[in-house]
């Protein structure tokens, strides 16, 4: 089975043309669509003072797919309508979408290097080195090397993610870094870093083979099965004792605020216990695991009502 990919594109746009480029945009993205293998497409506008590139994320189903839609006649008429709106060069990247699991994370950076030649040896043996002393920095979250794709890209790419904008910006003005840096100029031609906000969570996650964001319905099966017991019950031993004295929009406030708390712990622990039905095993019958999964939740649902109708 193919391995899904995702083209990263980071543009600089001119201020005044924000608006056209996010009208632009979305014809382009109505335009792919139709595209073999076009999965999805994510844009991330600049969010300042950190990251101020525009970035679109386009995930298609193999790296064929991905290489036919970047060498499309239609593409390149529309970066040709596009070329007045930016300033500079674009990054477009290719990278691997199971290539290896990094957890969600609000920032992260994409670097890209274009090595000398002959020295791509030297330079994975200094990438080993500056990830031993980057894994060590303060809120990293997760790492990604991704080399050149022949006839694609000839850029070596790193992905790093860290849980907060200072933590990124302090390892990227380390001291530490900047002199493992330096050592890399004799083997590198060009280099340059370019800031996400936000937005990978869903393309590099750590999921099944089978990959892909996790259907929107069974997420909200899952968040019902814990939110309504917990709203009951709360209503029931607590509201109704103790809050019945306050006004209907104070203990309702209260009550959501007990709720959403309960609920993201017990949301991730019942994700958990029902992994094999938000992504079933490729080996196995998907249709069926997808039903078996949902009567068994429904089923839930019928046996909390009858008990709390019956017993409360």
């Amino acid at each position: 089975m193919s391995q899904s990919v995702s083209i990263v594109t980071q543009t600089c746009v001119r201020p005044e043309r924000a608006d056209d480029f996010a009208r632009w945009q979305g014809e382009t993205s109505s335009l792919i669509q139709g595209f073999p293998g076009f999965i999805e497409q994510r844009l991330l506008p600049p969010a300042p003072p950190l990251q101020v590139d525009w970035v679109i994320l386009q995930r298609f189903a193999s790296l064929p797919d991905a290489q036919r839609w970047l060498a499309s006649a239609e593409r390149q008429k529309r970066i040709e309508g596009a070329a007045p709106m930016l300033i500079g060069r674009d990054d477009v990247h290719i990278v691997q979408d199971a290539a290896g699991g990094i957890k969600p994370a609000p920032v992260s950076a994409v670097i890209s290097t274009r090595v000398l030649p002959g020295k791509e040896a030297e330079y994975r043996v200094w990438e080993r080195k500056i990830a031993a002393a980057q894994s060590k920095a303060r809120g990293l979250q997760g790492y990604r090397f991704e080399p050149p794709v022949p006839g694609v890209q000839e850029d070596f790419v790193a992905i790093l993610r860290f849980d907060t904008e200072a933590n990124l910006k302090a390892w990227l003005d380390s001291p530490e870094r900047k002199k493992l840096v330096d050592e890399a100029a004799p083997l590198t031609e060009e280099f340059h870093a370019r800031i996400a906000s936000s937005g990978f969570e869903q393309w590099f996650r750590d999921v099944s083979p089978a990959g892909g964001p996790l259907p929107v319905w069974k997420m909200d099966m899952l968040v019902l099965l814990m939110l309504y017991p917990v709203v009951f019950l709360w209503g029931v031993w607590v509201g109704m004792p103790f809050f019945s004295d306050l006004s209907f929009a104070v203990s309702l406030f209260i009550g959501n605020i007990v709720s959403v708390g309960l609920t993201g712990f017990l949301v991730p622990w019942v994700a958990k216990r029902f992994g094999w039905w938000l992504q079933p095993a490729a080996s196995r019958n998907a249709v069926a695991v997808h039903l078996l999964g949902a009567s068994i939740i429904l089923a839930l649902y019928a046996a909390m009502v009858f008990v709390f109708w019956r017993f409360f």
